[in-house]
């Protein structure tokens, strides 16, 4: 039997947006990066210069394109290739507002929201956001022969890694990476750092 290769991917959530800041759910709402966000996209860059990166893979959204094309451009790559899947979750009735602001409009959704046993009115069920992210992810690493950053989205990347890892993640801060391996059948998560 031959083994493949480990292929690394770089797994990081996009800058801070005004939204994040706010605490909104911004879901598949296309908000920009704030200053803050871009800061944190050329901590990034500074993060994973040495670690190899020849590619850069973003979302179709701009917060994540805007925070791969700043990296790219920094470690001297070509522009990002764009993904679709890597897309945040849709948070349906959710999106544009915080945490209290759905627990107060929408409380029965809400409720099952944080039980985890349904997606919010209009939202992306959980298997579903979770099986794109893990077909965008073995594509991604059946491409690349070097180590690739992937810039995403929070929630979907916490659920994601929380089918990986089995165990619950916390919240997924703005700029964190996480490194990831794939052996060529299965994911492994080597560690998490915060850019």
């Amino acid at each position: 039997m031959i083994l493949e290769a480990m292929r690394r991917i770089l797994l990081a959530r996009h800058g801070q947006t005004a939204w994040n800041a706010l605490g909104k759910l911004q879901g598949h709402t296309d908000i920009a990066l704030d200053d803050t966000g871009r800061d944190q996209a050329r901590a990034l860059a500074a993060a994973v210069r040495d670690s190899g990166v020849r590619t850069v893979w973003t979302s179709d959204l701009g917060r994540a394109r805007e925070t791969g094309e700043i990296v790219a451009a920094l470690l001297g790559l070509a522009a990002p290739l764009v993904e679709p899947e890597l897309r945040e979750r849709r948070f349906g009735v959710f999106e544009g507002l915080t945490r209290d602001e759905c627990a107060a409009r929408h409380p029965e959704a809400w409720r099952a929201w944080i039980a985890r046993t349904t997606a919010p009115p209009g939202g992306e069920p959980r298997e579903e956001a979770v099986a794109r992210m893990a077909r965008a992810l073995e594509r991604i690493a059946a491409r690349e022969e070097g180590p690739a950053l992937v810039v995403s989205h929070g929630g979907l990347m916490r659920l994601w890694l929380m089918d990986v890892l089995g165990e619950t993640v916390p919240l997924i801060a703005n700029g964190a990476t996480y490194i990831v391996d794939h052996d060529g059948v299965r994911f492994a998560i080597a560690r998490s750092r915060t850019a």
